[in-house]
């Protein structure tokens, strides 16, 4: 019974449910002539589904059962032809000529086959010849240039290739690889680096043999030169490996490959305990160090914390933990430091972050802190105070990392003291890592205290006296950030003496100073996160050009403290921080009393504000925006995701500037911060997000399946816990969405927005009741809604009654929006034409007044409606005839014709 079904599902082309009943069949069968039988029919549904494995599978368990079944034997050979095997299908397609000599189709297909894998050995014959030429011209001193970079190119195509990737493999490929590596050539290296990258790529025994033939020693020898693209590209090789030995990337299937078990493990453990070693060698570049940095932040913490094993991360404590502190702890200034990018040290503080992250319990946390607190402690060592310095600029390190522990470091006897000690010494080198320490360590209220006590007047003293730039400004930053750490600006404002905009301007200078290191740029802007409150400040910040574009250039740098410093200065500048309101009644009591009252500073007010918003569009801030967000997420913060989004609705504030903000990637942007973050943050960007949908074409502010990401953010605005514009703005971001596609209509369904929107519909706002009003004339074009949707205030019906009422009502753009849904459901479903006539027993009259009606797009609509009824209906058009619409027609069809 199940065959016949089977039978009746394959000549109906289901072969999804023949499939179903053919392997019910096998269960419950055992009947060995039947089972063939079935296998048989179940490949060529297979087949059918282009699912070539397993119809070379099913045929093959038919042809154990039967060896000379003809009909298993033509289906295999047709799946192995599909699945490139071209000689194991020529030999069935013989074994059905041999059984059936005078059949045709068998002779024909063996020509085919014969043919094609003449074609392939030809192919792979001057593949072969053309990897030798290649190998040829390149390891030949006395080619031409343009030849050995045409040869190196084709090289590099051909590894990324499969069948080119396996004949270079076969041919001592590797061996002559490793050749063009040793000519010490730039550009032999790169094309040898690339090539292997592509051969290694989804293909774990290849990459494997690989990785031991070249040997992990001198895969990271070659990352450790000075040289940033051949650094990147053996650091790419090594991804590729690394993801392969890990299961991840494009995994294909190479036959036999699959039988063979590959132990990575011991493989992985050799390359982390290489990176780690690199970390703490002399003769490993800045930018090698870097890579190997990056390939630790990349590999070893869990992609998904739901995944138990955190076991890479425990091996990388245990054996790299202070390999990675004694990095973060290096010096720059001082003569032995190991040599470091501008990034060496925050990529590794992102790593003591994210390792520390991984951890799943206290024991595993503690273990961590022991680790630090014991090799911090050996550093400190009052008769040598270089070693001792080192300590403190391993614990500023920890606090740009895991914050926390930072802060438990901090806690230890002695680190304090010595911090506060360290910033009155007469050392330069002394002062500028204090200073940094300091600054890292003020951000906790209780720390800071200790500080403000201890460490104001020394930052003074510091300031005024030293005339290295590096500790000038850091101390600057210091007393700005205990300033605001204390909740008072005690240091500062007895320091600056009122004088905010000439400490502001001198920050200003260090920003442009491109002869100044990067690093301490970066200070530059911290020290205006906190100028910039002032309402002077951020209004001669936003004019000075140089000092806005220098910025948003460091905003590129992977800096956790940078970003925060951008945004917030951005945030200062648009002034979309929250303000508390003054409530008049208590102003006048205050002022009664004889209080202080803060007043709005007149650049505060609006007018300037939005001229700031303006210039900083003009700058092209929304690409710095852009840039800031796609940052790591070790290094993107939620809070600084809360201060780019408030940035993000300030500058959408203006209609008019909506479509420069989509043209520069703000719309991509804004799809993150809205899912992702604190809350504040997402309500923010959802509501930008709004405001761009409302008044945009969604095909070009949110191109391809982006649209459908946007969705979800604007119903989440859709909530009585927000305020009436956040809720009116998604709505029309709805409403525009909901016109453009039946898809877009059906995700707005499925995220079960229809309540909400109703609910609007009966808002006693007449703007937001109009919004959910136009919002839902646009939905019901969708079949769900027509039908209706369960849990909702309306059902069909209702929703069809709703609809033709508010063809009379008497706001207008109502009435364009309700007749048009009308017009367009009563075309598409025949049956609600009918349906329209028992919903509401004013229909008739609603209808000849939108006939009668002034406005001409009613009108037409109107029209449309009548022409439907008559069309689907004869008992409805002679009940249409008797009334007064036919007076009205041809009233109508007398008066000059309107297109």
């Amino acid at each position: 019974q199940l065959k016949e079904e089977g039978n009746k599902y394959f000549q109906a082309s289901d072969y999804e449910k023949a499939v179903q009943s053919y392997t019910q069949a096998i269960k419950l069968n055992k009947d060995k002539a039947l089972q063939a039988v079935l296998y048989r029919n179940r490949a060529l549904c297979f087949l059918k589904k282009e699912e070539y494995a397993k119809a070379a599978s099913d045929a093959s368990r038919a042809i154990d059962i039967n060896t000379s079944d003809i009909k298993a034997l033509y289906r295999r050979s047709q799946a192995l032809e599909k699945l490139g095997k071209l000689d194991q299908a020529f030999k069935d397609a013989q074994k059905c000529a041999t059984i059936e000599p005078r059949n045709k189709n068998f002779q024909e297909t063996l020509r085919r086959l014969g043919a094609d894998i003449q074609e392939k050995l030809r192919i792979q014959f001057s593949t072969d010849l053309r990897v030798q030429k290649m190998f040829e011209i390149l390891l030949d001193e006395n080619s031409e240039k343009e030849k050995r970079e045409k040869a190196a190119n084709n090289l590099i195509v051909l590894g990324r290739e499969e069948a080119g990737a396996e004949r270079i493999f076969q041919n001592n490929g590797v061996s002559l690889l490793l050749q063009l590596i040793e000519t010490k050539n730039e550009e032999l290296i790169l094309a040898a680096v690339r090539t292997l990258s592509g051969m290694c790529t989804g293909h774990k025994a290849r990459a494997t043999a690989i990785l031991h033939y070249l040997g992990i020693d001198s895969i990271c020898l070659w990352m450790s030169v000075d040289n940033e693209e051949i650094s990147l590209a053996v650091c790419n090789l090594l991804q590729s490996i690394t993801d392969c030995l890990l299961g991840q990337g494009k995994e294909e299937h190479h036959g036999k490959e699959e039988a063979v078990v590959l132990d990575t493990k011991k493989d992985l453990r050799m390359i982390t305990m290489r990176l780690l070693d690199m970390l703490v060698s002399k003769k490993v570049s800045g930018q090698g160090r870097d890579r190997a940095l990056n390939l630790l932040n990349k590999n070893i913490p869990r992609k998904d914390l739901k995944d138990h094993d955190n076991s890479r991360t425990i091996f990388v404590i245990d054996n790299g933990l202070k390999k990675i502190l004694k990095v973060v702890g290096q010096i720059p200034e001082m003569p032995e430091c190991l040599p470091l990018t501008e990034n060496t040290q925050l990529t590794a503080s992102v790593l003591l972050n994210k390792l520390y992250d991984d951890l799943r319990c206290d024991p595993e946390r503690d273990n961590y802190r022991v680790i630090c607190e014991e090799y911090i402690k050996s550093k400190i060592d009052p008769q040598d105070m270089d070693k001792t310095l080192h300590a403190i600029q391993m614990v500023s390190g920890v606090l740009q990392g895991p914050f926390d522990l930072g802060n438990k470091l901090l806690g230890m006897k002695g680190i304090m003291e010595m911090m506060v000690a360290l910033c009155g010494s007469e050392r330069e080198i002394d002062q500028l890592v204090a200073v940094e320490a300091l600054i890292h360590a003020s951000t906790k209220l209780s720390r800071a205290t200790f500080i403000i006590t201890n460490g104001v007047t020394l930052l003074k003293e510091i300031y005024k006296k030293t005339k290295n730039e590096k500790i000038k400004i850091r101390a600057l930053v210091g007393l700005c950030k205990l300033g605001s750490a204390g909740g008072t600006d005690y240091g500062l404002r007895q320091f600056a003496e009122g004088s905010t905009e000439k400490l502001a301007k001198q920050c200003r200078k260090w920003l442009c100073n491109t002869s100044i290191d990067a690093r301490t740029r970066k200070w530059a802007v911290e020290g205006l996160s906190y100028l910039t409150l002032d309402a002077d400040v951020k209004d001669d910040f936003v004019e000075d050009e140089p000092a806005l574009q220098a910025m948003f250039e460091l905003a590129k740098t992977s800096d956790k403290t940078v970003l925060y410093s951008v945004a917030s200065v951005l945030v200062n500048c648009t002034n979309s921080y929250d303000t508390k309101e003054l409530v008049p009644e208590l102003v006048q009591l205050a002022k009664f009393s004889k209080q202080h009252v803060p007043e709005e500073h007149p650049k505060d007010k609006k007018d300037f504000v939005v001229k700031r918003v303006k210039r900083l569009l003009k700058a092209g801030v929304v690409s710095a925006l852009a840039c800031m967000v796609k940052a790591d997420s070790a290094i993107l913060t939620e809070q600084s995701k809360e201060l780019i989004a408030r940035v993000f609705l300030a500058l959408c504030e203006d209609p008019k500037d909506r479509g420069t903000i989509v043209a520069q990637g703000g719309g991509k942007a804004l799809i993150p911060l809205a899912v992702e973050g604190t809350e504040v943050g997402k309500i923010k960007a959802s509501h930008a997000l709004a405001k761009i949908a409302a008044i945009s074409n969604p095909d070009i502010a949110f191109p391809g399946e982006r649209v459908y990401e946007v969705v979800r953010p604007l119903i989440s605005l859709l909530n009585t816990e927000r305020d009436g514009l956040q809720n009116y703005e998604a709505l029309l971001g709805l409403t525009n969405f909901s016109g453009r596609s039946d898809k877009l209509r059906m995700k707005i369904v499925k995220e079960k927005a229809l309540p909400d929107i109703e609910n609007y519909m009966f808002e006693n706002h007449d703007q937001l009741r109009q919004a959910a009003t136009e919002c839902m004339c646009n939905l019901v074009v969708n079949k769900e809604v027509t039908r209706g949707v369960p849990h909702t205030r309306l059902h069909g019906n209702d929703r069809l009654k709703l609809v033709v009422l508010l063809c009379g009502e008497e706001d207008e753009k109502v009435q364009v929006a309700a007749a048009g849904a009308l017009a367009m459901l009563t075309a598409a479903q025949k049956k609600l034409c009918s349906k329209m006539t028992e919903v509401t027993t004013q229909w008739l009259e609603i209808l000849q007044k939108l006939c009668l009606h002034d406005n001409v797009e009613v009108q037409h609509r109107g029209l449309v409606i009548t022409f439907n009824l008559i069309s689907a209906d004869k008992e409805l058009a002679k009940k249409l005839v008797e009334t007064e619409l036919l007076e009205i027609l041809t009233y109508i069809g007398k008066q000059e014709d309107d297109p």
